[in-house]
């Protein structure tokens, strides 16, 4: 169930573990942060209307770890 949103989540995930990348280049860390967090946005407020509760009160809690497990069922 939204394999794409699963994507932008685990890909939002991987950047904030990269700690590697955010040390060598703090400003492109924080552009590639920025950049995924836009596409979860874009995607929930297109795709809201499929969310189950849960999901949704994820989302717009921002809280995406949560959000990620739920759709890993």
């Amino acid at each position: 169930m939204h394999p794409e949103l699963q994507q932008l989540l685990k890909q939002r995930l991987d950047v904030i573990a990269d700690h590697a990348f955010r040390d060598r280049d703090p400003e492109a860390h924080l552009t590639a942060l920025k950049d995924v967090s836009e596409k979860i946005a874009a995607y929930s407020q297109a795709h809201n209307a499929e969310f189950d509760g849960k999901l949704s009160h994820y989302l717009t809690n921002f809280s995406y770890q949560k959000a990620l497990d739920h759709l890993s069922g």
